[in-house]
């Protein structure tokens, strides 16, 4: 399923995106989990998690633009599609990393070329990304960007390149399900490591990028070096 937010401050124009993705979900046999804020302001204020933003440009108040500035502070992933009436913001968009514009009134067809782009971006998204609780709202984390996740008692704390560490309340198992397998190694039962993101392989233990040590078990440290050599090897 996927999370798509409209934001716009007409009920009237809301509600024709919203029939035209419960038409396109319905034709391509996709589930949407579709919500509809009604202002910029709202939007960047809750920092809503989404695998999608479609959003109003001329918005009283924090405009379509300047709230898809602020979302970019925090989330360069997730595809954004300006639906306006101002076609000339067309080439600001570019600055905001904007996937798309279309221009009222909509129509169907063209919203669901559109669309098609964006599920694409979406589904790869999907499967390189994860949203993460922060004291701001929601981050959205690539997991390239993951240096390594371990356990805090009942929290899964993920380390990540720019220094900070995210917590949410959450297993080692569904961690390990959700971040995939080829990307990653369990080095405990409490420690999983971005291999990309390793710089020293020892006898015992891992280096990664922060200069962070992290030893291996006794049960994992034979599949761990075996898994990190063949990573390394399809890597060269």
């Amino acid at each position: 399923m996927f999370k798509v937010l409209i934001v716009e401050d007409t009920p009237a124009e809301a509600q024709v995106l919203q029939d035209f993705l419960g038409r396109y979900a319905a034709e391509k046999g996709l589930e949407l989990n579709v919500e509809v804020l009604g202002s910029a302001l709202e939007f960047i204020d809750t920092r809503r998690a989404a695998d999608l933003v479609l959003m109003d440009i001329d918005m009283p108040g924090i405009n379509g633009m300047e709230a898809a500035q602020v979302m970019r502070g925090y989330d360069e992933q997730t595809p954004l599609i300006f639906v306006t009436n101002l076609a000339q913001y067309a080439v600001r968009g570019y600055s905001v990393d904007a996937l798309d514009f279309v221009v009222k009134p909509v129509e169907y067809h063209d919203f669901a070329m559109r669309l098609d782009r964006a599920v694409r971006i979406m589904t790869r998204n999907v499967r390189s990304t994860m949203a993460l609780p922060t004291e701001d709202g929601i981050a959205v984390v690539s997991h390239s960007d993951l240096l390594f996740v371990d356990m805090l008692k009942h929290d899964v704390c993920y380390h990540l390149a720019d220094g900070r560490v995210l917590r949410e309340r959450g297993t080692m198992r569904a961690t390990a399900e959700k971040l995939g397998k080829d990307e990653f190694v369990r080095v405990s039962s409490g420690c999983l490591v971005n291999m990309g993101r390793v710089t020293r392989i020892g006898a015992e233990s891992v280096t990664v990028a922060d200069g962070t040590e992290l030893f291996f078990s006794r049960s994992q440290k034979r599949p761990g070096l075996e898994k990190l050599a063949n990573f390394i090897g399809r890597s060269i």
